[in-house]
């Protein structure tokens, strides 16, 4: 999205980011991606949703590890940015430029996903040795770091720690599985609290110009994040979660190649998906 007086970067599936001086403005648009599409229909208010998440994170884990925020108040930002308030106020931040590492640091608490692939196949995740007989959804016996490749389209590839080490140096890969190993543990203890599991997550960090590692872009949103319900766990079967599970539900029933432009999504769809969003915000933050 253009916004006049700010230098537009880049924009990703959900994200825009813009060049506020030496910092960035990421703003999170209400886009909805599915099968490596962004889809023709928006989820209005989903962009504040996610911020406010964030932020919410950012406060609470603030005292575990650095991050890149400065300030999510658009009144206190550069006059460039203010005038933009009535779409940005909400979902925006301003943050500080990093040298994003490009890998994606994901943390698992219990086996889904492409894990319980891999798991099924071969009784490992990113070349880590796990307990045989677990089933779809089981807790693991402590959570592992199983880092991913960060790829400009299609999905991220799994990957050991060594190839990833490779790629980043060693110092740099036990600096970030410290921190996201730690992080998740406080905030998977908070969620429970409130009757959320955060079964995986993935984080994100970057260098500052001195070298400084921090944690940057969203963090713990449905959108980077596996949340279920306490109340409904029963592993064994996949689980129900807070997130855009709705949306690839509804493409799965139509006639629809995932090759060509995807069809637009009918208004139920789009609601229930909001709404679902707006509950794990709600059980979050109160």
């Amino acid at each position: 999205m253009a916004l006049s007086g700010l230098t537009h970067l880049r924009s990703g599936k959900v994200r825009d980011i813009y060049e506020v001086g030496a910092d960035l403005l990421i703003v999170a648009s209400d886009r909805i991606s599915a099968f490596d599409w962004v889809l023709p229909d928006e989820i209005i208010g989903k962009g504040k949703v996610l911020t406010s998440l964030s932020l919410f994170w950012f406060g609470l884990l603030g005292p575990e590890v650095r991050h890149h925020l400065i300030s999510s108040n658009v009144d206190e930002m550069p006059e460039a940015v203010r005038r933009h308030s009535d779409y940005l106020s909400g979902r925006s931040m301003l943050v500080h430029r990093t040298s994003v590492i490009p890998i994606e640091c994901v943390v698992r608490g219990y086996l889904a996903g492409s894990g319980w692939k891999e798991y099924k196949n071969s009784g490992r995740v990113c070349g880590i040795e796990l307990p045989g007989g677990l089933r779809d959804s089981d807790r693991l016996p402590q959570p592992i770091f199983t880092p991913a490749t960060k790829e400009e389209s299609g999905h991220d590839i799994n990957v050991s720690f060594d190839e990833a080490a490779a790629r980043v140096g060693i110092q740099t890969m036990e600096f970030v599985r410290n921190a996201s190993l730690r992080i998740y543990a406080k905030a998977a203890t908070y969620a429970l609290s409130r009757g959320i599991i955060i079964a995986d997550t993935k984080f994100e960090f970057g260098k500052l110009p001195d070298g400084t590692i921090i944690l940057i872009d969203e963090i713990l949103t449905p959108d980077s994040s596996r949340f279920w319900p306490q109340s409904s766990y029963a592993p064994g079967k996949a689980q129900p979660s807070f997130d855009k599970q709705i949306v690839r539900d509804y493409l799965e029933t139509i006639s629809w190649d995932k090759a060509s432009p995807p069809p637009h999504l009918p208004g139920n769809v789009i609601q229930r998906t909001i709404r679902k969003y707006e509950e794990v915000r709600d059980l979050l933050i109160r």
